[in-house]
């Protein structure tokens, strides 16, 4: 049931969800499944959080250790290119199997699979302003309807923060993390201040392992239109267009920063085609329908988005917006000037051309996604937390642990955006960006205990986890998050039916459930096919 809007009051249900990300998602239909009545709420007006803003190339380097919901919802994309273009097509090859998706079709079928729901109220366009907490467990949310300015509280036995920014978490009073832990803490050989040779997996002299607050930078994903009679051109450049902020990209293209990569994988955003021009500023990977999925390349030494996130996770909404339009204002930017600017080559803004914003796509945002990629913000300190030596191998420990409560695995390499702009000396990377440790990174077993607060009750934490920066920069991928969520709506279910709290759920009944839908909860399993 979608309610875009309430009248002052309060409304009680089983489980309250805050944040429309993939992961809040599937907490709500997981619990929902079981019977539970729940209130999805969203602050804007689309849900599914970066899956329906432009990340369409889904983030899995080791297909056989997905399952559950997140394996429920490509399979139904898969469904819907099969009977838009045909299996045999060239057309729906583009979509990997279901792996690789519009926006507008992840929206699609997130909606379809919801509706399918009764028990769960959508409330979009709804943004949280407090947590009522009584002796150490949540009871209540206080919301704003954004549409009306009218309040309302919201009631539960459960609640789920599914937030990138981990806003619930911290309303409720629960103890968090937010940058980066120093090298010295954990142990953690990439951890704290680092410079980092992507191309050789090499730690360099230069870096520090000092612990600070900065995080990863926050860009926007584009989903661009390769058919020219399906896009949208730039006619201006956006408000605020500064060239000089782009002009260092010139200097990385005489240094051979945009050429072909050492290692080459097809379906990581590379076109050769686009090797050695200035078009690498972008990572482009087709989608179906004459679309493209543009990541900002983080590579560049001009890359102009480090650090443009200060202040954004503490700071009110109205501070957060005027961050993101800053955002979308640099991203627009980037685009204009690779397309338009003298001082990029002919033949490089001929290429650039070839992409406009969909016509498509995000039409109630002037065809741009409508959400900022929150890469990550604040971290919950849990009853566990997953660190690199969880995530990683070595020689001495050539697999990674197995937990006892483990209800999810994770397996994309450890890959952090840069978190400072250029400093002097800078010849090689920019600082913080740990580029896809896959020599290091294996599939991982993840503990209920990451999403249990050390105190506060009545809360579960699918999507800021306990993890450190560096465990995060793997974790924090949207399949990795739907199985999470997946996990968190059945406990969020146990804890009612057996009148526990979400700390006592017994994680052998939990971890049962999931298996039975499908949850893949041992990698090694996985990797034999015995699952």
């Amino acid at each position: 049931m979608r309610a875009s809007g309430m009248e002052e009051g309060k409304l009680t249900y089983d489980v309250v969800v805050i944040g429309g990300t993939p992961g809040g998602i599937a907490t709500a239909i997981a619990a929902a499944r079981h019977g539970r009545t729940v209130a999805l709420v969203e602050r804007g007006a689309h849900l599914g959080g970066m899956s329906t803003s432009g990340l369409g190339k889904s983030d899995i380097e080791h297909r056989e250790v997905i399952g559950g919901l997140f394996l429920e919802f490509i399979g139904r994309i898969r469904e819907h290119y099969v009977e838009q273009l045909g299996e045999d097509s060239e057309a729906f090859a583009l979509c990997r199997e279901g792996y690789y998706f519009e926006p507008s079709v992840a929206e699609k079928v997130f909606l379809e699979i919801l509706d399918e729901l009764p028990g769960i109220t959508i409330l979009t366009q709804h943004q949280l302003q407090s947590a009522i907490v009584v002796d150490n467990r949540i009871t209540g949310v206080r919301l704003l309807n954004r549409a009306t300015a009218q309040e309302c509280e919201l009631a539960a036995n459960a609640f789920a923060d599914a937030t990138y920014e981990g806003d619930l978490l911290a309303a409720a009073g629960a103890r968090y993390r937010l940058g980066r832990e120093g090298q010295q803490e954990f142990g953690e050989p990439h951890a704290g201040e680092i410079y980092f040779d992507y191309q050789n997996g090499a730690i360099l002299p230069r870096s520090t392992g000092e612990a600070d607050d900065r995080l990863p930078a926050f860009t926007y994903r584009l989903c661009l239109a390769s058919d020219p009679s399906r896009g949208v051109p730039l006619t201006s450049p956006p408000p605020g267009y500064d060239r000089q902020l782009y002009l260092a990209y010139l200097s990385d293209l005489e240094e051979g920063r945009l050429s072909a990569p050492k290692v080459f994988k097809d379906g990581w955003g590379y076109y050769p085609e686009h090797f050695d021009t200035l078009v690498r500023a972008l990572s482009v990977t087709d989608l179906p329908n004459g679309k493209v999925d543009a990541n900002i390349n983080p590579r560049p030494l001009a890359f102009p988005f480090a650090e443009e996130n200060e202040e954004y996770i503490e700071a009110d909404w109205p501070r957060r917006d005027e961050i993101a339009l800053r955002h979308r204002h640099l991203t627009l930017g980037l685009l204009w000037f690779l397309q338009n600017d003298e001082a990029v080559p002919a033949e490089h803004r001929e290429i650039s051309r070839q992409y406009q914003l969909p016509v498509d796509e995000f039409t109630d945002n002037g065809h741009f996604p409508w959400q900022l990629y929150v890469r990550e913000g604040r971290r919950l300190v849990g009853e566990a937390t997953l660190t690199e030596h969880d995530v990683t191998v070595t020689e001495d420990s050539p697999t990674t642990p197995e937990f006892e409560d483990t209800i999810a695995v994770g397996e994309f390499p450890i890959d952090s955006f840069p978190v400072r702009k250029k400093q002097p000396g800078d010849s090689l990377v920019l600082e913080g960006y740990l580029g896809m440790l896959a020599h290091i990174t294996r599939p991982y077993q993840i503990p209920y205990r990451v999403m249990v607060p050390e105190k506060i009750e009545g809360l579960i934490v699918p999507v800021p986890v306990s993890a450190t920066h560096v465990a995060f920069s793997s974790l924090r991928m949207e399949p990795t998050w739907m199985a999470l969520g997946h996990a968190a709506g059945i406990a969020a279910h146990l804890s009612i039916e057996k009148g526990t709290n979400l700390r006592d759920v017994s994680t052998d009944q939990l971890r049962g459930i999931l298996e039975a839908e499908g949850q893949v909860l041992s990698y090694r399993e996985a990797a034999s096919g015995n699952v």
